[in-house]
């Protein structure tokens, strides 16, 4: 029969292990945000260089930018959420009001990426030219 001391010891490891846990994805989501906010820098510039030339270049501009201003907004609320301990009461009630937080704002981030890709941001291995240029090309 175990004493209410290894109870207690149990219990608290049980504790550290959620704290833990919640520690590692809020570390391992940051890295995620971090691909996909290099991702959209480099689709900025992508779009930066080519400028009015593209077809949709103001939405892309925005869309682009909004983006990444989501993204910082994303990265900020984990330094927040990582800073609280779980175990706490009062800390479990905010980290649950950030998660939801963070979960509505990934999901609009997830569908701008969407609405930029499907206007087709294309890489090209070609130098990036002005229509003058271009149409003086032989």
């Amino acid at each position: 029969m175990a004493s209410g001391l290894e109870r207690v010891n149990e219990n608290e490891m049980k504790a550290m292990d959620a704290n833990r846990y919640a520690t590692k994805k809020t570390i391992a989501q940051g890295m995620l945000d971090i691909a996909l906010l290099t991702a959209n820098a480099s689709q900025l510039k992508y779009i930066l260089q080519v400028g009015e030339q593209h077809q949709f270049y103001k939405l892309m501009l925005i869309l682009i930018s909004l983006s990444i201003v989501l993204q910082l907004l994303v990265g900020i609320l984990f330094v927040v959420i990582g800073s609280l301990n779980i175990n706490r009461e009062q800390d479990q009630t905010a980290a649950v009001i950030l998660n939801d937080i963070i979960l509505v704002v990934v999901f609009i981030i997830s569908v701008v990426n969407v609405i930029i890709s499907g206007f087709g941001i294309e890489y090209s291995s070609q130098p990036l030219r002005r229509l003058e240029e271009h149409e003086k090309t032989p």
